[in-house]
């Protein structure tokens, strides 16, 4: 073997260890444990994404919805957090365990998309779910996420999808939410975009919804009794655009409200350590 192929092999090697060693440590580090797809409780897995039905590739002229194929993204942890107010562009704060984890694996080229939702209350909660590019597929090389990622809020708000499913839980939680349910939550619930260096992260305001709301308080009364499944794409549009295919997906089972992590609501700091990325954003909100 040349030396020149066997010193690159060597490299891309070691760096795809770092990567892992990286989300190793992110997926396990947080307050919500990574637990079990199918005995987990209260705790965090991922779905596969077979198990969510999308827009397939006729679906324009036939409505067919078919099985989702593997995520665009990887899971990268999932942090449940409290504080008595709302919590907003958590991963610009300097308490953030996913971002300083990532800072000190020196990647320059991994993206990473945060999905915020935001738990009104007396407490206020946010469970934030990571996902991180892969390493051998950069944030281009899907055209509908990477629009998504660098789009105005407009283009954002008209394609952010959620599916949900219900995999187990009391008749009044199934019967409000639905066994099976997708919606824009941009047409939804009112969505803040924080775009920087190497991320996006998305605020889901849950509050700004009264039915949201109201099913949520709900489902908030029984959560250890409750699994639920959510996945996350950009909506489809045009027939260039089929099939869809989710860039993440998290199953929560069981959790605990006593499990969150209590952090300050102060307003963290503006200032955001860049990381180099594949994104070509130079604001870290340009919107």
């Amino acid at each position: 073997m040349c030396p020149t192929k066997h010193k690159q092999k060597h490299h891309h090697s070691a760096a795809a260890i770092a990567i892992e060693d990286w989300r190793e440590e992110v997926i396990n580090g947080g307050s919500l444990k990574h637990v079990d797809l199918h005995t987990g409780s209260n705790g965090w897995a991922s779905p596969p994404g077979e198990i969510f039905s999308l827009r397939g590739p006729d679906y324009l002229t036939g409505k067919a919805k078919i099985p989702s194929g593997d995520w665009l993204l990887n899971p990268a942890g999932v942090d449940w957090l409290r504080s008595n107010a709302k919590l907003d562009h958590v991963l610009a704060r300097p308490d953030n365990r996913v971002m300083n984890a990532l800072r000190r694996s020196k990647n320059a080229k991994t993206f990473l998309v945060a999905i915020n939702l935001q738990v009104p209350g007396r407490d206020h909660y946010s469970a934030v779910f990571y996902f991180s590019s892969k390493i051998d597929e950069p944030i281009n090389s899907n055209p509908l996420l990477y629009q998504f990622i660098n789009g105005s809020d407009a283009f954002r708000n008209s394609r952010l999808k959620l599916v949900n499913n219900i995999v187990k839980g009391p008749w009044i939680v199934k019967r409000a939410v639905g066994n099976y349910s997708a919606c824009l939550l941009g047409k939804t619930l009112n969505c803040h975009y924080h775009r920087g260096p190497n991320y996006l992260e998305i605020d889901v305001d849950i509050s700004s919804s009264a039915i949201a709301n109201a099913i949520l308080r709900l489902t908030l009364g029984c959560t250890s009794a409750v699994i639920v499944d959510m996945g996350f794409l950009v909506e489809a549009q045009t027939e260039d655009e089929l099939p869809e295919k989710l860039f993440g997906a998290v199953r929560i089972s069981q959790m605990e409200l006593s499990s969150a992590t209590v952090v300050d609501s102060g307003t963290p700091s503006n200032k955001v350590l860049p990381i180099n990325s594949g994104g070509e954003s130079e604001n870290e909100d340009d919107e």
